[in-house]
C-alpha cells in the first residue's frame, strides 16, 4: 500500500481526490506554521509527498489585506500541487471569500478545526470548532455551493472529543454538506504529549464514506505503515518527522546528505530567509550529529557561514 505513485510530480494531478482513488496511502506533508512554505514542500515532494498544505493562514486577515496575501500565500505553477490551502475562519462567509482567492492558485482548501493553542481557541479559531458542528457543516456547505470547480477539495482537519460519540456525528455531518475527506488528529483539545488514540481514528474511519486522514506522532515510514495497519486510514500526515527527516516518506531512516544538498539548493534558489534556511537544517541534522556539532553549528548566524560549515564538515 505504501508503494511509489510515480516519479516526481510534474503537477499534471489537479483533483486531491484522484490520490485517495489511487490503491496507495496517501503520503501528506502537514500545515506547519513558518516551516511548510513553498521551498519546503517543493523538497518533500522530491522524495514521495503525496499531498503538501500550507501554513495554516487567517482567513480574514488574508481576505482584508493584499499584505497578508503577499506573505502567506506563496505558490508556483510548476510543481507545488496537489496543494492544499488551510484556514483558520470561523464564518462561512469569510471562508468562501478566501477560498475564492485561492482557488485559481490551489487545488482544495481545509479548515483548522484543530489548533489547540490559547489565541486561536480565544479569537474562535481552531480546535474549538470541533465543538461547533452545525458551523462547520454551513462552512463546508457554503464553498461548496459557491466554488464552481467541482474538482476543488474541501476537507477539515479536526481533534477528538474525549466523548467520540460527538467526534462522530461533527464528522457525519460535515459530511453530509460536501466534505472530500477528513483529517484526525489522535488528541483530545487538551491532550498534548499523551500516546495518540489511534483506535478513536479507526472508529471514526468505520464511520465515514469519504476518505480519513490520520494524523499524530508518526516520525518514520514504519510508522506510518503501522497506523495504516491500526486505522485502516486512507492517508498518513506527518509534521515533525518530516522537518527532522524530509526523505521519510522515501523510506529514508535519518536525512541523507543528498536531501540536505536538495534544501541548500531549493532554499538558494527560493530566497529562503535565513532563520528559516536554518532552522530547516537543524532539525534535518539532529539525528546525524554530535552535540558538540550542534553547539557549533546551531549558533551560526549567516547564510554563508552555514554553507562554509556544510562544505567543510560534509562535502555540501
Amino acid at each position: 500500500m505504501f508503494g511509489d505513485v510515480g516519479e516526481t510530480k510534474e503537477c499534471q494531478l489537479r483533483d486531491p481526490m484522484d490520490l485517495f482513488h489511487s490503491g496507495q496511502v496517501v503520503k501528506i506533508c502537514a500545515p506547519m506554521v513558518r516551516y511548510s512554505k513553498l521551498a519546503f514542500r517543493t523538497l518533500v515532494r522530491k522524495y514521495n509527498c503525496d499531498l503538501c498544505y500550507t501554513p495554516m493562514i487567517v482567513a480574514a486577515d488574508f481576505v482584508r489585506s493584499a499584505k497578508a496575501r503577499d506573505s502567506e500565500f506563496t505558490t508556483n505553477k510548476v510543481g507545488d500541487h496537489p496543494l492544499i490551502v488551510q484556514f483558520a475562519a470561523k464564518e462561512a462567509q469569510v471562508l468562501c471569500d478566501a477560498a475564492r482567492i485561492v482557488c485559481p492558485f490551489a487545488d482544495g482548501i481545509d479548515l483548522n478545526c484543530g489548533c489547540p493553542q490559547r489565541w486561536a481557541i480565544s479569537e474562535g479559531y481552531g480546535a474549538c470548532l470541533i465543538n461547533k458542528p452545525e458551523l462547520v457543516k454551513d462552512m463546508v456547505r457554503h464553498v461548496r455551493s459557491q466554488i464552481d470547480n467541482p474538482k476543488f477539495s474541501v476537507s477539515i482537519k479536526i481533534r477528538i472529543h474525549e466523548d467520540l460519540k460527538r467526534t462522530v456525528d461533527l464528522c457525519q455531518k460535515a459530511e453530509a454538506a460536501g466534505l472530500s475527506w477528513i483529517t484526525v488528529h489522535g488528541r483530545s483539545i487538551e491532550e498534548r504529549h499523551q500516546p495518540v488514540h489511534y483506535d478513536a481514528i479507526k472508529i471514526i474511519k468505520q464511520s465515514m464514506s469519504i476518505p480519513v486522514v490520520a494524523n499524530g506522532d508518526i516520525k518514520t515510514l514504519k510508522d506510518a505503515e503501522n497506523v495504516h495497519h491500526l486505522t485502516k486510514a486512507d492517508g498518513i500526515m506527518v509534521a515533525r518527522g518530516l522537518l527532522a527527516n524530509p526523505a521519510m516518506f522515501a523510506g529514508y531512516e535519518e536525512t541523507p546528505f543528498q536531501c540536505i544538498q536538495d534544501w541548500v539548493d531549493i532554499a538558494l534558489e527560493h530566497g529562503t530567509p535565513f532563520t528559516c534556511f536554518h532552522h530547516h537544517l537543524m532539525y534535518m541534522m539532529e539525528r546525524i550529529t554530535s552535540k558538540q556539532e550542534k553547539k557549533i553549528f546551531n549558533v551560526l548566524s549567516s547564510t554563508s557561514a552555514v554553507l562554509d560549515y556544510l562544505n567543510d564538515h560534509y562535502g555540501v
